[in-house]
Formats: C-alpha cells, structure tokens, sequence
C-alpha cells in the first residue's frame, strides 16, 4: 500500500486535528492511522497522520505545499511529510560484534525490515564472510587516531555514493564526529550495552556484576556530538539472579540489545518518532 506520513509538532491549541483530518478529506485521503500528544508543560502538540495515497486526489510533489498552505501556517506546524516508497536506505556500522549485525539482517533477509542495505562498513575484517552471506558490499575502513578524519570522509563519500537516508550502528565500537554526526541528525541510531544513565565504558556486564544488579538492559538512541546523550527511541530490561554468571549476563544483555535495536530501527523505519529537544515522542 501505498501511504504517505505527515510528522507535526506545533503550539498547542485548538482545532488541530479537525484542519487535519478536513485537509485529507478534502482531497479524498483514507486515513489508516492517526495519533497525537500534548506536552502540557511545554505546551506543545505533536502528531502523527498517516493515509492512503492511491485515492489521495492532490499529487505527491505538491502535498507539502498544499499543506502549508492550508493548515501549517494558520498553526505555526513544523512538519514532516514522508512516503513509504521506495524504500528508505540504511547503512550498517559494525565492529567484531556479530549479535546485532546477524539479527537485523535475518530480520530483512524475511522481510520483516521494509529497507535496502546498499552497504555495511566496518574498521575490522571479522563479519566480511558474514556480510556477504547475503549479498550485501562490505567496505573494510580501518580507523585509528591518526587516519580518524581520512576514513570518516571515506564513509561519507560511501554514503553519498549510495544515497543513504540513515546509519545504524550495530555495535560499532568507535565515536563518530560531529562533523560526520551533522550529515545525519537524528538519522544515525545506536544502541548501547546498558540501560542508561548506567554502567559505562568497555565492560559494563563485568561492572554490574560485582554490583549484583537485578536487571540489565539496553538503550537504542539517536547519535548526537554528546556521548551517549542522544534523544532516546527504545529501552529494554532483563531480570538477572544471584546465580548467574558473567557469561550469562552477555547472553542476557546481548538478546536485549537486539530486540532494542531491531524495535528502534522499525520505529524509524515507520516514522513514529518524532525528536525535540533531546526527547522523543513515540507513536505506538
């Protein structure tokens, strides 16, 4: 089906969503979903529209106009317009890590991920055979100190070569720039190995071992220039007992982040999210 999403942040005031809902109608739109929040503190309103597009009477290059023009500037909207075609591309960041590389491409090697890969990149050779398992180019990019704003343009150009729409980092154990951040905001999800603000750093199951935590969890969150303090799309956690070990707690840590990250990409991918001052609103 074809369908095109609307993404409006605004003031909150009256007779939103009926501008809305007559702007669709009017053009003959058949509305599949429609959500919508008040942020009472901050007296905003945001929503989520999403319809037909098959019967949708006004061509696809002039919705936007069109809309503005009607609605969007009567309520001073900041919005969105999306379609579900052709399908969004992502690019896949990855390290030695496998877990969360071997989910997402089982997920869209089933068709369970509405995307196109063009590509997967990483500073180390270790998941090349896996990658092109399924027939998908894998670029080996080593990054170090001294080469960090070589390889990064390097990455840059790849992603510009193949028209990618946004990066995900499925363990990909390096810290991007924020001049390569700047090319993709909010467009760049990682997913973090703990349930955040918690245990940091390069052993955060050892760390919350001798802490004899009774849950861990995973954080997946869009990229912003402060480490590990981007907007946040999901969360999840797992109880853990007295008698696991540390090797249980990977296991336990890492069947989090992959259901974590899976849950953030498809939230992307069906443009649920909407990000505002650090935040996110979810549309479920």
């Amino acid at each position: 089906m074809n369908k095109a999403i609307l993404l409006i942040q605004c003031p909150d005031q009256k007779g939103i969503v009926a501008e809305v809902s007559r702007f669709l109608y009017s053009y003959q739109g058949n509305i599949l979903e429609i959500d919508q929040h008040v942020d009472k503190g901050l007296s905003l309103f945001f929503m989520r529209a999403a319809w037909e597009l098959d019967s949708f009477s006004l061509e696809k290059e002039k919705i936007a106009q069109q809309f503005e023009k009607e609605v969007g500037a009567k309520f001073k909207m900041d919005f969105k317009l999306h379609f579900n075609f052709p399908k969004p591309k992502m690019a896949i960041f990855v390290s030695k890590l496998s877990h969360c590389l071997f989910d997402i491409l089982a997920r869209h090697h089933s068709g369970q991920l509405e995307v196109d890969i063009p590509l997967v990149i990483s500073n180390h050779k270790d998941l090349q055979s896996v990658v092109e398992a399924f027939n998908i180019p894998f670029h080996h990019i080593p990054v170090t100190k001294e080469n960090k704003s070589a390889s990064e343009a390097k990455q840059l150009e790849l992603m510009q070569e193949h028209q990618v729409d946004f990066v995900v980092l499925a363990r990909y154990m390096q810290i991007l720039s924020g001049d390569f951040i700047n090319h993709f905001p909010n467009r760049i999800i990682n997913i973090h190995h703990s349930f955040l603000p918690a245990f940091v750093g390069a052993k955060p199951y050892h760390a919350a071992y001798e802490r004899g935590v009774k849950i861990i969890g995973a954080t997946a969150h869009y990229v912003t220039e402060e480490l590990d303090a981007g907007p946040i799309i999901e969360q999840e956690v797992a109880r853990v007992r007295h008698h696991n070990t540390i090797p249980d707690l990977v296991q336990i840590g890492q069947d989090v982040e992959k259901v974590v990250l899976s849950k953030a990409i498809q939230y992307h991918l069906d443009r649920k999210v909407l990000a505002f001052r650090n935040k996110t609103v979810i549309f479920y």
